[in-house]
């Protein structure tokens, strides 16, 4: 089971990642970020990158895909908030992004 992070680890986790913002939903904090592509083949392509990676390290996003946006939120169930996951994950989505 991971570990919640502690507020002061989350916003110096943040820092890592500006685009993202962290919100809430029922009270269990998240972060999330939307993203637009050119269009459904490259939006559908990058779910594919992040897809495998979440498999790798046993993390899946909760997200949704309209045409070229991709919207993204994560959480660790496990631990009801944010853990290290949440974070490793959202940099390896911004690295796929900046290179599509």
């Amino acid at each position: 089971m991971a570990e919640q992070l502690t507020d002061a680890a989350c916003a110096e986790a943040m820092k890592r990642i500006p685009d993202w913002t962290r919100g809430d939903r029922g009270g269990v904090a998240r972060i999330e970020r939307s993203l637009a592509f050119t269009d459904f083949q490259a939006a559908f392509r990058f779910m594919v990158e992040v897809a495998a990676k979440a498999e790798e390290i046993q993390h899946h996003p909760e997200w949704s895909n309209v045409y070229n946006r991709v919207d993204i939120a994560l959480t660790t169930h496990d631990c009801g908030g944010l853990s290290a996951l949440d974070f490793t994950l959202a940099e390896f989505i911004d690295t796929r992004f900046s290179a599509t």
